[in-house]
């Protein structure tokens, strides 16, 4: 399939092939039929891509901030390549669309393959012939509805979000600034309410097509003053509600909005500007300002937009999915137009050409910008999945599959693996498709996939190496290893019991050999401080020191049925570390969580003690409470009078007798690149896998074991 693309380091706009999502657990696959440009929001992400690196860091200085953190911590190397990569990751473009379903994913109850349906969503409603959607992102459209009025769904939540925050009533004057597509959505629907709108806009004529849509009067402040205006069509009091739907590089709006304003109004900013407000003018009239959030709420919620978790209709009545039902009614009842809003039509296969209208390039007046879609062949059936043994037919060459293409594939192991003598990148696979096409063309992959059936289908495919989330890992791996391939598994390997067990029983009647990405034991330091206790006749004393950070609420690693919690799903590094010292496994295991009472979570924070066979004792102490600036990793190995003292993989010191000698690094090295070697140099010279299975299963056994201890408060032996 095909699919608008932009490239953040230098803003260039391609219309891309790539792979065809398949239907999402509690989601639909939808086929597009028109999708909407939106001239605001999408110009400002395009003219942002296209501005020079100081502008775009002046920009956002926080993310400049969390560079220079990692400078600090690893190196400026490694801080360049995770900015080199992050550049290089394509942007999807698009977000609101109609379409027709295509195919209905597990867990997507109330849709049909055929039904017409309106989708929004950046990253997943996108200007794209096909599309993956969450359950709560798609609604079907009425009968009454066209495919070009359904794909303004997403324009129109954003405006009747931004109106029901100004809280209209019958009779309000509320003067709404900034009349393109979505101030002319905004005018219609405050006029729905029965108010009196005053439509304010430098360009006398979006501000006589709102009068003609339902606008009392309208301001262009070159040759009105605002003020007088609202104040004569107000009786001398001024507007009681003030929407501001343009967006501006200053705050010239919010100034506009707290004059016009009467005593006590409300200003509700739905376009994108900077948020400084004189302090004069709303402290006299005491205003209230409101920043909308889009679509209403359930923005930016995962577990609502991407897990498809309603919110109860008798506590939040208006959620943006019902916010998109009562746009489209509001068409279907013909109390809002938005057809007459349309002003260019392209076909989706001349969208460069419709986004030069849209970022001034072309120069002619636009407001509503579609994009209309060729109608989709038939699809195949459905591949079986492959069970056949695998047989490889060049041993000099691993050909592998990438499964997954976020960030961490993309920036740390697909560069590595491209390294590697005797490695060669097949495909990529991706659920959503354009970071599986990025990857590809980077990378030289020859196949772009977008599920691993696809992959385990292509006889060049040797190996298969997964990062994707970690509920996944178990059972994909497994599916590999039933197929004959060798399995290179990001941590964690499983995030339950259950999982564990399938991989176990796949391992066992597995040929292919499984190595799980624990990379830190391949690292030169831990190699290191493995060789300065060779011989030792004593166990060692080990603490683990790592300054996690906390993550947000709304990330999927907070989640722990996607994650398996922060000690499975990275603490799994540190247990395999000190496993790696000890030369054994862990038999028994304490631990403590901390912290709720400060507002964090008590798996952020775990203080654990392990025992391991070798009568070697551990300590991880895992937080997420420490500043940001300080190394978030630090290790300290006792023996024999012997100290070995590491930090953030930069450093390494070994003191004994007295005498300390000191290692620096230039940059961080936490053995991926060489943990990949490994593997490619196992598969295919035939060895056994580089880290055991026994050992892969204890540490993972280990993590479990850790968040007993800390829920039970016992002591858990393994």
């Amino acid at each position: 399939m095909r699919q608008v693309s932009q490239s953040y380091r230098t803003g260039k706009l391609a219309l891309v092939d790539t792979a065809t999502p398949r239907a999402p657990a509690g989601g639909v696959l939808v086929d597009t039929t028109v999708s909407l440009i939106s001239a605001g929001t999408e110009r400002a992400i395009v003219d942002m891509a296209r501005k020079n690196l100081l502008v775009k860091a002046k920009d956002r200085p926080d993310l400049v901030a969390k560079v220079l953190d990692k400078a600090k911590r690893e190196g400026v190397l490694s801080a360049f390549d995770a900015v080199r990569t992050k550049l290089d990751n394509p942007i999807p473009l698009g977000y609101s669309l109609a379409g027709r379903v295509a195919e209905v994913g597990a867990g997507a109850p109330g849709f049909a393959r055929g039904d017409r349906v309106a989708c929004a969503g950046a990253g997943f409603a996108n200007h794209a012939e096909v599309n993956a959607v969450p359950l709560n992102l798609v609604v079907r459209v009425p009968d009454g509805v066209t495919d070009e009025e359904a794909s303004f769904v997403t324009v129109g939540a954003i405006a009747l979000h931004g109106v029901r925050l100004a809280r209209p009533t019958l009779g309000a004057s509320v003067v709404v600034i900034g009349l393109g597509l979505l101030g002319q959505i905004t005018v219609q629907l405050l006029a729905a309410h029965g108010c009196d709108v005053i439509g304010v806009d430098l360009d006398p004529a979006k501000v006589e097509r709102a009068k003609a849509r339902g606008a009392v009067a309208g301001v262009v402040p070159s040759s009105d003053d605002p003020v007088e205006v609202v104040r004569a069509f107000t009786g001398g009091i001024g507007a009681d509600a003030v929407v501001v739907t343009a967006s501006s590089p200053t705050n010239e709006p919010l100034v506009t909005a707290g004059e016009v304003a009467r005593d006590r109004a409300r200003v509700v900013a739905v376009g994108v500007m900077p948020i400084e407000v004189p302090r004069k003018t709303y402290y006299d009239k005491e205003l209230e300002l409101v920043v909308s959030r889009s679509y209403g709420p359930g923005r930016h919620d995962p577990a609502y937009e991407e897990r498809g978790h309603d919110y109860p209709i008798g506590y939040v009545r208006w959620t943006e999915r019902r916010n998109f039902e009562a746009v489209l009614r509001a068409i279907e009842t013909k109390r809002l137009d938005v057809l007459s809003l349309v002003t260019h039509r392209f076909p989706f296969e001349d969208a460069l050409d419709a986004y030069a209208v849209v970022t001034g390039e072309r120069p002619e007046p636009h407001l509503g910008v579609l994009l209309t879609y060729p109608e989709r062949a038939a699809r195949p059936a459905a591949a079986a999945e492959v069970r056949s043994e695998h047989v490889r037919r060049d041993r000099s060459t691993l050909g592998v599959a990438m499964v997954g293409t976020g960030a961490f594939a993309s920036g740390v192991l697909l560069p590595a693996l491209a390294k590697i003598p005797g490695a060669k990148l097949v495909a990529t696979v991706s659920g959503r498709g354009l970071s599986a096409r990025h990857a590809a063309d980077r990378f030289g992959a020859e196949h772009v996939l977008s599920d691993i059936d696809a992959a385990l289908a292509l006889p060049a495919v040797d190996a298969v190496m997964i990062a994707t989330r970690h509920s996944s890992h178990a059972a994909q791996a497994a599916k590999a290893l039933a197929a004959g391939r060798d399995v290179f598994l990001e941590k964690p390997a499983a995030i339950d019991e259950a999982q564990l067990a399938t991989l176990a029983e796949a391992v066992a009647g597995a040929r292919g050999r499984l190595q799980v990405g624990f990379n830190r034991r391949f690292a030169p330091f831990a190699v290191a401080v493995r060789d300065a206790f060779s011989g030792r006749r004593a166990g060692l004393v080990m603490v683990a020191r790592i300054n996690a950070g906390r993550v947000a609420d709304t990330s999927w690693l907070a989640d722990a049925a996607e994650s398996g919690g922060r000690i499975v799903g990275e603490g799994c590094h540190f247990v395999d570390l000190m496993s790696y010292w000890a030369g054994s496994s862990p038999v028994r295991v304490s631990a403590h969580g901390l912290g709720a009472e400060g507002a964090y979570r008590r798996d952020d924070n775990v203080i654990a003690t392990l025992t391991f066979a070798d009568g070697s004792v551990g300590t991880l102490i895992y937080t997420a409470m420490g500043d940001p600036s300080v190394p978030k990793e630090s290790y300290e190995v006792f023996c024999e009078g012997k100290i070995a003292r590491l930090n953030d993989w930069r450093a390494l010191s070994l003191t004994e007798r007295g005498k300390t000698r000191t290692t620096r690094a230039l940059r961080a090295d936490k053995g991926h690149a060489a943990q990949l070697a490994a593997f490619v140099r196992a598969c295919n010279t035939g060895g056994s896998s580089p880290i055991p299975w026994a050992s892969i299963e204890a540490t993972t056994r280990a993590t479990f074991a850790i968040e007993r201890a800390r829920l039970e408060n016992v002591s858990v032996e393994l």
